[in-house]
């Protein structure tokens, strides 16, 4: 069963798992998922199954890379880059998704924040191709890069950033790696700890 209503409730599913919110919705194509045993009821919710979360996860991860590739290096209107994030969530091949990954530098979140699924190519972090974004902290010293986007772990970490000019689209220089990460943003240096470093993510100067 592979067909896009069952794949698009599959996300839906893993969305409000993530979300820690139950899904009531029992209808023709549910009752499909629950036929294939990739979803299951529980009282009134609909929850997925081991074999439909990781169907659902290898969904999500295709679309929230596409989703990376077309706004943040095609620079594609976002409402086009969703909709051909839509499209490519269903037909890309697990080798070309660890391609793309890969080429991306394994960014951790989607444009909206939520955690891209990692694939076997992100836990051995293979570097078959140069990826076009990296982690600050992976930049030759005194290499420049412009920032694509931010995953830090707390909101605070990126307040306290964005309060100095780092910020997606800001220009930075890798300084120092140790004893701590020193960057340049114009005529600023600052000092931050190595896990906000591997945090940052850019996309080196040519």
């Amino acid at each position: 069963m592979h067909h896009p209503p069952a794949d698009e409730l599959l996300e839906r599913l893993w969305y409000a798992q993530e979300e820690h919110s139950p899904y009531n919705t029992f209808d023709g194509v549910a009752q499909e998922l629950v036929a294939a045993n990739l979803a299951r009821r529980n009282g009134a919710a609909l929850e997925l199954t081991e074999d439909g979360a990781e169907r659902a996860r290898g969904i999500v991860r295709r679309h929230r890379l596409a989703e990376i590739l077309f706004t943040h290096v095609l620079e594609a209107d976002p409402h086009d880059a969703e909709r051909s994030a839509c499209e490519l969530e269903h037909i890309l091949a697990e080798r070309v998704v660890d391609r793309v990954c890969t080429f991306l530098g394994h960014p951790p979140a989607c444009p909206h924040g939520h955690p891209i699924p990692q694939g076997s190519c992100c836990r051995v972090y293979a570097k078959k191709v140069e990826p076009l974004i990296t982690r600050l902290v992976d930049l030759p010293l005194g290499a420049t890069g412009s920032i694509v986007f931010i995953a830090p772990k707390s909101v605070s970490r990126l307040n306290k950033l964005a309060a100095f000019g780092i910020v997606p689209g800001s220009q930075v220089r890798l300084v120092e790696r140790k004893p701590s990460v020193v960057l340049a943003c114009g005529q600023t240096s600052l000092a931050i700890e190595d896990e906000i470093g591997r945090e940052i993510y850019v996309r080196p100067a040519v």
